[in-house]
């Protein structure tokens, strides 16, 4: 079922983004005059066809699904009559032929901005940035953040949420620079605190960079329940203790917890555990619970789900503010996919953060099973990776006619046929290196786990 529901994510999402690319291009095209053949989702062998429309074009969903095509009528394709060559794209002046291989990328970032404006409309959830204890030797230790702050401001940028400090300080790890960070204590105070990203490096874009920095999560090992028979309960743990070390090593969230618990099945562990205002050294052994094949421990505890509710939140605007939201979100997104762009191509950034069409479609299905609102954001967030990714510089995309249409208006003629071919096969080597390496990091990680 998860396969299923994988696969038609997949492309479920990937049609909706052909179709939106390409008709951008057939809008534009008819709004200059010229004539379109046909209309194309997909490559390949048509699965399905029909002709629709006084022009007769051909609107057609062909076998290979990666991509599609808006084919216009040119006089370098083929023979046109005399009575249509006014509605050839050749004929056309270099401003329009703009408009129309612009129009498609364009339409992949409209559709973002409208995907998120919905979004912020209907509320997006999510958790607040209350911090953590900061990692020792961090830069995040070394700016004094406490735990318990709440993160307010990050730069001049207001953050509500943790996605929102992630996506703020991945630009700013990016450009490796220092960020002044504005904090709310328990007690109401506000602080500012500066934190200095320069000893970043690329291997640590590839891990959790957050935890590079020395931002964790507020998640303390608060115990909200205990399972009657298991082995908190034969221990002496109750409900509203929290456990602040097993075996005399610190815990400072529930996840360490489980972390030190998992790998002891049947092994004594001395938990500190804090009790009001005492502490006490409780023993426990985990019960061997048989889990995936291995067996694990398990104490029976449960996290108490009222701290969780608390740190939980609801962001929406109004229809102004979320379409100012959803445009600036849109325009983050693309410059931070074009810096690690650059960063890759310069070897800052390493080539495995490159995806490809697995990969996608691991992430349309789990977004899928997340519900409609985490579908629905990863769609525009790959329609703005789409959008980007048309618009480099490179023969064969779109961006590489514009290039050749921005050289004719300098140059005051076309580019020669002689370069346009070469063009196009420096073009599709680049395109297919990229791919190989994508389809490459695709398989290692499905490999690799």
């Amino acid at each position: 079922m998860s396969l299923l529901v994988t696969l038609v994510a997949f492309l479920f999402a990937l049609g909706t983004l052909i179709v939106i690319h390409e008709l951008g291009h057939y809008w534009v095209a008819r709004l200059c005059g010229v004539k379109v053949l046909r209309f194309s989702v997909g490559f390949g062998a048509p699965l399905w066809s029909r002709r629709l429309g006084a022009d007769q074009t051909e609107w057609v969903v062909a076998a290979f699904p990666l991509g599609g095509y808006v084919k216009m009528l040119d006089e370098r394709e083929g023979e046109v009559a005399a009575h249509e060559r006014h509605r050839s794209f050749n004929r056309k002046s270099v401003y329009r032929r703009i408009a129309i291989v612009a129009a498609g990328p364009i339409a992949n970032f409209v559709l973002a901005i409208a995907v998120y404006w919905g979004v912020f409309l209907y509320g997006v959830p999510g958790v607040k940035p209350v911090l953590g204890p900061s990692l020792s030797g961090t830069p995040a230790a070394q700016a004094g953040i406490a735990s318990g702050e709440t993160i307010l401001r990050i730069g001049d940028q207001p953050v509500a949420t943790w996605e929102d400090v992630r996506w703020v300080l991945l630009e700013r790890v990016v450009e490796k620079s220092s960020v002044t960070i504005e904090v709310r204590n328990e007690k109401g105070q506000i602080a500012f605190r500066r934190v200095d990203l320069s000893g970043l490096t690329a291997a640590d874009l590839d891990a959790d960079f957050l935890a590079k920095i020395g931002l964790t999560r507020f998640s303390p090992a608060l115990i909200g329940e205990v399972q009657a028979g298991r082995a908190g309960e034969r221990a002496g743990l109750r409900p509203g203790d929290e456990v602040v070390a097993v075996d005399d090593k610190p815990v400072t969230s529930w996840e360490e917890l489980v972390g030190a618990v998992q790998p002891n099945a049947g092994t004594r562990l001395l938990l500190t555990v804090r009790r009001g205002g005492d502490t006490l050294q409780i023993p426990v052994t985990p019960d061997a619970v048989e889990e995936g094949g291995r067996s694990v421990g398990r104490i029976g505890l449960a996290r108490d789900v009222a701290l969780l509710e608390k740190q939980l939140v609801q962001v929406r605007y109004g229809p102004l503010a979320a379409l100012s939201q959803a445009a600036v979100k849109t325009w983050d997104i693309s410059v931070l996919s074009l810096q690690m762009l650059g960063k890759m191509i310069v070897g800052e950034v390493s080539l495995k953060n490159l995806s490809g069409p697995i990969t996608i479609a691991d992430y349309a299905g789990q977004s899928a099973q997340m519900g409609l609102l985490f579908y629905v954001r990863f769609i525009a967030l790959i329609s703005i990776s789409l959008g980007v990714l048309n618009l480099l510089p490179v023969p064969v995309l779109d961006g590489g006619h514009l290039m050749y249409y921005f050289v004719e208006i300098i140059k005051g003629r076309p580019v020669s046929e002689r370069a346009l071919e070469i063009g196009q096969r420096i073009g599709m080597v680049v395109l297919f290196t990229l791919m190989a390496f994508a389809i490459y990091n695709d398989i290692h990680r499905l490999v690799g786990g």
